[in-house]
């Protein structure tokens, strides 16, 4: 059989960081493989499916470059792709398990499942459907249908003995049967279990394998369980490694963004993401750890994915998003900048490619993330400055501080060349006249330019801010001095 993998997400929410690295490994499994990467929408809760959450995931999946070769938008042979409009197959299927005695209706109310669940509990036993509408005569199911119940559909999971299967990732897996009970297949509602639907779903669409998280697992008896009642072969399964947080716990809101589009909004590279989510679980050799999606394609191997879980490592992320930007050239770097400065609500256009060019060669290595040309070109791009307290605070307390930035604001506002090499001259020519450390003097104009003591390379600074506005800051910064500083009124 070919290999045909898919990812099924639930469009109820934004797309999680692990299902993202799930889809991800499907997408690696089937590019190296020459497979089929299927798209499937499970929005049988549609309650809670919305068309803005499968927008989020649609936007997702391509910012991270992972397109589906089946699904929705893409079309394919074995569609519909939304789960809400395979009911006839649902519903056919079912027929077939009522006919082989595999599954029966059953009338129990959730008031009553209830009950009996909170009994068992209070004798210390595991919550478990009783099995009492198994038992029912044509005349018994008649009388409570007549009553008004409405009835689900129950596998009629078979007598003991247990259910396995040999998992790509953890090796063989076991579940005794008497640890399982009759689950539901169809609601009373005629919508289909989760479990129940996947199956005819990867029947239908000839999935081979699937790859998903290992929260999966205990579901994967019961789904097992339904291929052999309709006569089908399972596919292969591989559950890979859960991510948890830094505090091993699973990974979720309280350990900060857990969505694609927030690292997205915070300024990750999609090539970054990709790059940390594939090594969360997987390793290629063990030491190499930078990687591009084609690099990836060639390399990811299902059997290198480990059953540990794989721990979310936010420091690891910022570094490998360093790493890729630095891949990128420079007219690239300046390419998502833009581009991100954009989205949060700047206008890039506002200044010539040269000016945009400089900010970013003047933020160098610290851009870390794109979120990093806002933080420190924000004494650029806005046109009010935001002074750090502590940082004015340490330039308050030096003495000859106001007079000396006076002095260089009218020295920068008289430079007829205004350029790199012209502003480090006059600077540093300035510190030699008063007889001072060039150090002493760059530092506290770097505060009055920018508001901060740690910021790009203080020429490029005043390139950026341009003449006019570099020697009024300049100014400002010392007029405040002389009505603020303890060493003003000597």
């Amino acid at each position: 059989m070919s290999v045909r993998v898919r990812f099924a997400p639930s469009p109820t929410g934004f797309l999680h960081v692990g299902g993202a690295r799930t889809a991800l490994y499907n997408h690696l499994h089937a590019r190296r493989l020459g497979g089929v990467f299927i798209l499937r929408i499970e929005d049988t809760d549609a309650a809670r499916s919305t068309p803005e959450s499968l927008a989020a995931i649609f936007d997702s999946l391509r910012w991270l470059g992972l397109t589906w070769d089946e699904g929705p938008e893409a079309g394919g042979a074995h569609g519909p792709y939304f789960q809400s409009q395979r009911g006839e197959h649902y519903q056919a299927h079912a027929r077939t398990l009522i006919a082989a005695n595999a599954a029966y209706p059953c009338y129990c109310t959730p008031e009553e499942l209830e009950a009996r669940r909170e009994a068992q509990a209070a004798r210390g036993e595991p919550p478990r459907y009783d099995g009492r509408c198994r038992g029912l005569d044509a005349a018994g199911r008649a009388r409570l249908a007549a009553e008004g119940r409405t009835a689900a559909l129950r596998f009629a999971l078979p007598g003991p003995g247990e259910t396995a299967w040999d998992d790509t990732v953890r090796g063989r897996v076991a579940f005794r049967n008497e640890v399982l009970d009759d689950f539901v297949l169809m609601r009373s509602d005629g919508l289909p279990t989760y479990n129940y639907a996947c199956v005819v779903d990867d029947h239908a669409m000839e999935i081979s394998e699937v790859i998903r998280g290992d929260d999966h697992i205990s579901n994967t008896p019961r789904q097992i369980l339904i291929y052999q009642a309709l006569g089908w072969t399972p596919p292969t399964f591989a559950h890979v490694p859960m991510i948890l947080g830094s505090d091993g716990s699973r990974l979720s809101k309280r350990h900060g963004a857990t969505s694609v589009a927030a690292y997205r909004d915070l300024g990750f590279l999609p090539e970054a993401l990709v790059n940390f989510l594939a090594l969360l679980g997987w390793s290629f050799d063990g030491q190499r750890e930078l990687f591009t999606l084609a690099e990836l394609e060639q390399a990811f191997r299902l059997e290198r994915v480990g059953s540990n879980p794989a721990v979310f490592n936010l420091e690891k992320l910022e570094w490998m998003n360093g790493q890729h930007l630095k891949r990128l050239s420079e007219e690239e770097r300046v390419r998502r900048v833009d581009a991100f400065l954009a989205a949060r609500g700047y206008d890039p256009a506002a200044h010539p490619p040269e000016w945009r060019a400089l900010l970013v060669r003047a933020i160098g290595d610290r851009l870390k993330t794109l979120a990093d040309a806002e933080g420190y070109g924000r004494f650029a791009l806005r046109e009010a400055l935001e002074v750090d307290p502590e940082a004015w605070a340490t330039l308050r307390e030096k003495p000859e501080v106001g007079p000396r930035l006076a002095a260089l604001g009218d020295r920068l506002a008289a430079d007829p060349e205004y350029s790199l090499e012209s502003l480090e001259r006059l600077t540093r020519g300035l510190a030699a006249e008063l007889q001072i450390k060039a150090g002493d003097l760059m530092s506290a104009a770097r505060v009055a330019l920018t508001g901060r003591r740690v910021a790009p390379g203080l020429f490029e600074v005043m390139a950026l801010l341009g003449k006019e506005r570099a020697a009024a800051r300049l100014r400002d910064a010392a007029a405040r001095w002389a009505e603020e500083s303890p060493h003003a009124q000597v």
